[in-house]
């Protein structure tokens, strides 16, 4: 046995059928940027430090902008940054080259420290620790 059918009472209405006179189907449109102008971004590590250039964001600036600005008062690294903001390191570097154009931020090399520690400090905190 089988259950029986629903049927509308008022069918759909179906589409008007395309006309291939009007021209090119439209592209729909950009809701977002992926890069600038150019296209190209600004070559960023994940440990790359990045400083605000103004203590207040401009009020032109999307919340993401105003929120990176306020956080890098101190020198801050990407990957930092990135995970304060909950955001992929993609999308970060969109945000940073935007900024970097507009000069809201400064990027500076990370800190290297030397590949080898100096001997005559670890023979001085050797000589300390046994003296205790």
């Amino acid at each position: 046995m089988t259950p029986p059918q629903r049927q509308r009472r008022d069918p759909a209405p179906e589409p008007p059928p395309s006309q291939e006179g009007e021209g090119k189907p439209r592209n729909p449109e950009r809701m977002y940027v992926v890069a600038g102008p150019d296209g190209e971004r600004a070559e960023l590590d994940l440990v790359t430090l990045i400083v605000a250039r103004a203590e207040d964001p401009p009020p032109s600036a999307s919340p993401e902008q105003a929120a990176l600005l306020r956080l890098c008062a101190a020198p801050l690294s990407v990957a930092e940054l990135s995970a304060y903001l909950n955001l992929p390191f993609s999308a970060m570097g969109v945000l940073l080259t935007e900024l970097l154009t507009a000069e809201l931020v400064q990027a500076r090399a990370p800190v290297v420290r030397q590949s080898r520690t100096d001997r005559s400090l670890l023979e001085a905190v050797m000589n300390g620790l046994q003296r205790l």
